[in-house]
């Protein structure tokens, strides 16, 4: 029996289902026993979020929580899971640190950044 551990990112999962061409997975915790079940839909639903959602998600979280930047610096644009970020940041990695994080933030299909920065940090 095919089975996903409750502690697996949604990617393992799915993967896991298309390699024994399953649609279903029984979900086990930690002592083999098991907790759920999650099916296809479940782990598609992840990854089609609503635009909104992404938007706060990186505006809230990602831009104003983690980079802690305030909520003038930096824009966020989504369209069907494409992110656009415009804005301008101090230093070059701040504004790359911004776009890999938001392009792992679930339902981004890609990030188009359009940061600015004041000072190249990235010069060795």
């Amino acid at each position: 029996m095919v089975t996903a551990h409750a502690d697996w990112p949604v990617a393992k999962a799915a993967r896991t289902m298309d390699r024994h061409r399953v649609r279903r997975l029984l979900v086990v915790g930690r002592d083999r026993r098991i907790i759920g079940i999650v099916s296809r839909s479940d782990l598609l639903r992840v990854f089609l979020r609503p635009d909104g959602e992404i938007r706060k998600e990186i505006r809230d979280d990602v831009l104003k929580g983690m980079l802690r930047l305030a909520g003038t610096d930096v824009s966020v644009q989504v369209h069907d899971g494409v992110v656009t970020l415009r804005g301008e940041v101090e230093n070059r990695s701040t504004a790359q640190i911004a776009e890999r994080l938001a392009n792992g933030v679930d339902g981004v299909v890609t990030v188009g950044p359009v940061i600015d920065y004041a000072v190249d940090d990235m010069v060795a």
